[in-house]
């Protein structure tokens, strides 16, 4: 039952987010999703500036996420944060610690949205990028779950997309708040069911990619 919500979900027809009213010019109704992939970048592994835990083992479901997307030509869009001082997103150039995760980086071609604040609509041309694309449904991986993960969920369903997140493509890290210890897994957990609870359907990188048509043939 899970695998046909989710495909339904991924290429089903939908309703136009809230702005514009309808779709961009060559969208047809059915569009197959785009995959949204956030922050995986060389800050958040072993050895940057904010490490979380685990990422290396999200970032391998990211990249099965985005091999499935591409197989099937679908859309991807990546959104790296910004380091102080950089005026564009560098995926593979600049600052070592912005870069994007070397097995994740975009291929020519896909749009690459640099941010500064935790909510990647915010300031940012992803809107206007999506609405080019005639994106209706999102699936949603990245970093952190609890931050930029969230905040781009939220806000991309009171945009009115049907957003899925994939929670194993995901990571996050221990927080603290009142003297009490949170650790990554439980802040991982909490975020993920305020997700599901209203803004998206939370599912595993597994259960995505069953749900996925067959990849054309080359």
């Amino acid at each position: 039952m899970l695998r046909l919500l989710v495909a339904a979900l991924l290429t089903a027809s939908a309703p136009s987010p809230a702005a514009p009213p309808s779709p961009a010019p060559g969208a047809a109704a059915g569009k197959p999703a785009t995959l949204l992939v956030i922050d995986v970048q060389n800050f958040y592994f072993p050895g940057g500036q904010l490490p979380l835990s685990h990422p290396v083992e999200a970032s391998q479901k990211v990249r099965a996420l985005l091999d499935a997307f591409r197989a099937r030509g679908w859309p991807v869009v990546h959104v790296l944060h910004l380091g102080k001082g950089q005026a564009r997103p560098e995926p593979a150039t600049g600052d070592p610690q912005h870069q994007a995760y070397p097995t994740v980086r975009p291929l020519p071609g896909e749009p690459v949205i640099g941010k500064r604040e935790a909510n990647a609509f915010r300031d940012t041309d992803l809107l206007a990028t999506l609405r080019r694309l005639g994106t209706t449904r999102l699936v949603i991986a990245g970093m952190q779950t609890q931050m930029c993960v969230e905040a781009a969920t939220r806000a991309a369903a009171d945009l009115g997309f049907q957003v899925t997140v994939v929670h194993d493509a995901c990571a996050s890290r221990p927080l603290a708040f009142g003297g009490v210890e949170v650790p990554a897994a439980q802040v991982h957990a909490a975020a993920l069911a305020a997700m599901a609870s209203a803004y998206a359907k939370v599912v595993s990188t597994e259960e995505l990619l069953a749900s996925l048509p067959p990849a054309p043939a080359r």
